[in-house]
């Protein structure tokens, strides 16, 4: 199960990263910018995941008995939500910006206004 996680990860990561290069519109390469992070996120947290672990959660005074997830892990996966989702708002934003200036989102025809 353990190489399934990272198979997945791997696999988003991959079909992100094709979207990027195959795409000819700003927003489809946003979107497969966001596929591509969220492969980030199942990679992070098949990282920290631990088999039979339990939850970090520990009343005051007690001692884990067993083994126990890595909490920091999960937050840097909250972390990872975050920011891919601040990169995809500006992204997005820019993209509005660029189709009102130039009215095109194909950056084959935008690299044509280069002086």
């Amino acid at each position: 199960m353990r190489i399934f996680a990272y198979a997945v990860a791997g696999w988003l990561v991959l079909v992100g990263a094709m979207g990027i290069l195959r795409s000819r519109n700003l927003i489809q390469a946003t979107v497969s910018l966001s596929v591509a992070q969220s492969g980030t996120y199942v990679l992070l947290l098949a990282v920290g995941y631990q088999w039979e672990g339990a939850a970090p959660v520990f009343s005051p005074g007690s001692t884990p008995t067993s083994d126990v997830v890595d909490p920091v892990v999960q937050a840097m996966a909250l972390t990872d939500i975050v920011v891919s989702a601040t990169v995809t708002a500006l992204l997005l934003a820019l993209t509005i910006q660029i189709e009102k200036t130039h009215h095109t989102v194909d950056p084959d025809k935008l690299q044509q206004l280069k002086g």
